[in-house]
């Protein structure tokens, strides 16, 4: 399904807003809607931003402009045909000369770059002749970059009514060396590729990664002496701690929503069940039980839910259960096998792998199993991870032969897969809540 723009859905209620002033973030001018085949993305002018270093202001709406384009919701009319070359947050537009330029949105930002980094912006609708949103941010000048994603954020927000995901991070496996034996290290880097940091040394490989809630932890499989073991990472103080091997395999761990629980599955004498420990305590406690193999367990954000892939049925499918164990509801009945499952941000959709046809894919469902649909389909592709705002996945996909996995995002529409430049191979991405 594709998606339309309707103009003036909400009405702001209001003539103007004082510059910097913060805008309902219920209200928006764009309502995006599924339905139809036909998607006209808004078009938007977004001139260079006003800077004492020229330079350094065309820098950053570059970036905003990028980080909209990449959305695929915004048409970025060309700068050079814009009748402004550089914003001026301080004046009203002339809504005229926008109309006529053909901007729907009109987006005027500066920014000065000293020990920290300012950035203010004011978003517009120019057929309407009112502004959206005005805000100002600071960062430090180390990270400047992050100004040109949180403003990219400000105007997604007050544009579609949906929280942004551009002020995020990416944490995945990256690999390198030969296909038969590849080291595989954690790599964390922006949510479009830029300043990649890599966090383990690759003496070990690295499996898994997920973050907390809070963006501060990473939890991860470490094969320390070939033996899986559960580790995390505190991003502050670069702490790592083992949280134990609790098994013959251990493996898919992942943060309850509120931080204090790891949730992960353990394989002993043919079987693999469900687990959940209080973190500090290295007291397991055991979910699931008999002979199915359940596993890849994912909290609901409210935290009373898992969603887990188990074969108890004869096959691979998802199952629901409480938190707490017990329960358990298949919800997934199309062909072939499903393994995966990761619960949107949002609560509203549960995405997965399957395999079938002799094929990999990657859709999502409904917690109740309806509303099924797959996004994207290879030889090979899995590991969705959602972006903070629920209307983005992340997945990895490997074409076979000699080559190696790459990132790639795509809708929950099925629109616009981009893949994401990464420095090696890439695979098992998970991606943060929202840094700001």
């Amino acid at each position: 399904m594709n998606f339309y723009n309707r103009r003036k859905a909400l009405k702001l209620g209001t003539s103007a807003l004082a510059l910097l002033s913060a805008a309902n973030p219920a209200v928006a001018l764009v309502k995006i809607t599924v339905s139809g085949g036909d998607f006209t993305p808004l078009p938007i002018a977004i001139p260079d931003f006003a800077s004492s270093d020229a330079a350094f202001g065309k820098e950053l709406s570059d970036i905003v402009r990028f980080n909209l384009n990449r959305s695929g919701l915004f048409r970025i009319i060309d700068p050079d045909s814009l009748p402004l070359k550089i914003g001026n947050i301080s004046q009203a537009p002339d809504f005229p000369k926008w109309q006529a330029s053909g901007a729907d949105a009109l987006v005027m930002g500066e920014v000065e770059k000293n020990i920290n980094v300012q950035g203010s912006v004011r978003v517009w609708d120019t057929q309407a002749a009112e502004q959206i949103v005005g805000k100002s941010y600071s960062t430090d000048a180390n990270n400047y970059r992050r100004i040109g994603h949180q403003i990219s954020d400000a105007i997604y927000q007050s544009l579609t009514g949906e929280g942004g995901y551009f002020d995020s991070k990416i944490v995945f496996v990256a690999e390198s060396g030969p296909k038969a034996n590849r080291t595989k290290r954690l790599a964390i880097m922006d949510y479009d590729g830029a300043n990649l940091q890599y966090i383990t040394s690759g003496k070990y490989a690295a499996l898994t990664p997920r973050y907390s809630n809070d963006a501060r932890f990473i939890t991860y499989i470490n094969l320390a002496d070939g033996r899986p073991q559960i580790f995390i990472i505190d991003l502050i103080t670069g702490r790592q701690q083992s949280l134990g091997n609790f098994g013959q395999m251990t493996f898919s761990p992942r943060f309850s929503p509120d931080g204090k629980t790891i949730l992960f599955s353990v394989e002993q004498g043919g079987t693999t069940n469900l687990y959940s420990m209080l973190i500090g305590t290295n007291r397991p406690k055991q979910l699931t039980s008999g002979a199915a193999i359940d596993t890849g367990g994912s909290y609901s954000p409210d935290g009373t839910k898992i969603v887990f892939e188990s074969d108890r049925g004869g096959s691979q499918q998802l199952y629901i259960m409480s938190a707490n164990g017990g329960g358990a509801q298949r919800i997934s009945f199309g062909k072939g096998s499903y393994s995966t499952p990761v619960w949107s941000p949002k609560g509203d959709l549960i995405a997965y792998t399957k395999q079938s046809e002799g094929q990999f894919h990657i859709g999502t469902m409904k917690p109740d199993g309806s509303r099924e649909r797959v996004l994207a389909s290879s030889f090979h592709m899995e590991g969705p991870s959602w972006a903070p705002n629920g209307r983005v996945i992340m997945f990895f996909s490997d074409p076979g032969g000699n080559d190696g996995p790459s990132l790639y995002t795509i809708d929950i529409w099925g629109r616009n897969m981009q893949r994401i430049s990464t420095p090696t191979f890439a695979s098992d991405p998970a991606w943060s809540p929202l840094l700001s």
